[in-house]
């Protein structure tokens, strides 16, 4: 599709600095729509692809699962593998499209991932994540980074983290994020291994005790941006925010700008609508649909009055043929009225 006026790449600082806060990657959800949404409203968020398996770009020259637009910058390509020279191939292509860090899942627990011993399984062999990384550091100028877990079914965390955040410093890693849960390879679907695991917080802080020159980034059940700023005061470097990023974007993102980098207006759930449009017309334009974009869009009002219509309107209508940006600024239009009621009810 038509890329928009947007910034350039960034800088190895400049993605330092925006992983303060980040947006994690997610799959089905954090694509090149969702994204940009994101980064209309907040300037600075660090933003992750979905996970993109090394052997679908090398093998499969699946390489659209690159496309992304120029805005999203500053933006990290998620990468899934456990072949260093696969990987190192998948980092190259990633780097040639124009990220500006590739990161290796060492956490995903699905069962896609685990036939292909990689992910969550990786945490199991630290010596392997550290060849693997070598071997993607040697290929790319951009920075490598790493996503992990805190251990896997039976490890124990107090041991295994140190043990396997060893191995990765030893390599050169010198950025991770930590989501604090246990992954349960055997007994539970990644829904759950989202959820029932318990967050153990106060290790990730010992972590960065024990490894201060390792910047290292929270994620794992952080659903406001008072969380946010409470673990970077507490001496965390990053926090990266999942579920709640997607489906309450306006709660962490329209303020994360002023409150988390220092600089920059709030943005607000209408601005961001119209901002949006431009983007969809030439979503459409291209061949593509609606429902694409506006799937994205759907918690945009989500803790505000008119929330339930604005969804309404736009899953029913999205998919409709002929579906556009007069669908989208109809449901606008009946969020505000609702709202404006509320108002007036008070």
């Amino acid at each position: 599709m038509k890329e928009l006026p947007s910034p350039r790449k960034k800088g190895k600082s400049d993605v330092v600095r925006a992983a303060r806060l980040s947006v994690a990657p997610m799959m089905d959800w954090t694509d090149r729509h969702c994204r940009y949404l994101h980064r209309q409203m907040s300037a600075h968020t660090l933003l992750y692809t979905e996970m993109v398996t090394a052997p679908a770009l090398v093998r499969g020259a699946a390489l659209h699962l690159l496309d992304h637009d120029v805005s999203e910058h500053p933006v990290a390509l998620q990468l899934g593998g456990a072949d260093p020279a696969e990987l190192a191939e998948a980092a190259r292509l990633g780097a040639a499209a124009g990220y500006d860090e590739i990161n290796l899942n060492v956490g995903c627990p699905s069962d896609r991932v685990q036939s292909g011993a990689f992910g969550a399984v990786l945490m199991k062999d630290p010596a392997l994540v550290a060849r693997c990384v070598r071997a993607m550091m040697r290929a790319v100028d951009v920075e490598v980074t790493v996503k992990c877990r805190i251990g896997v079914d039976d490890q124990d965390p107090e041991t295994v983290l140190p043990e396997f955040l060893s191995h990765v410093v030893g390599a050169g890693i010198e950025r991770v994020a930590i989501h604090a849960r246990k992954a349960w390879l055997d007994g539970l679907s990644p829904k759950e291994n989202r959820d029932i695991p318990p967050l153990d917080y106060d290790l990730v802080h010992r972590m960065k005790g024990l490894f201060p020159n390792l910047h290292i980034s929270i994620n794992g059940g952080i659903s406001t941006l008072a969380a946010a700023e409470a673990f970077l005061e507490g001496g965390l470097d990053g926090v990266m925010i999942g579920r709640a990023a997607y489906h309450q974007p306006s709660e962490i993102l329209c303020e994360a700008d002023r409150r988390i980098y220092g600089g920059g207006a709030d943005t607000s759930p209408e601005g961001i609508v119209h901002a949006m449009l431009p983007y969809i017309d030439a979503h459409l334009e291209a061949g593509g649909k609606l429902g694409q974009v506006s799937r994205h869009m759907l918690g945009l009002f989500s803790g505000r009055p008119g929330a339930r219509i604005w969804r309404r309107v736009l899953s029913e209508g999205a998919h409709r043929d002929g579906a556009g940006t007069t669908l989208v600024l109809d449901a606008l239009e009946q969020t505000q009225a609702a709202l404006a009621q509320q108002a007036r009810a008070v």
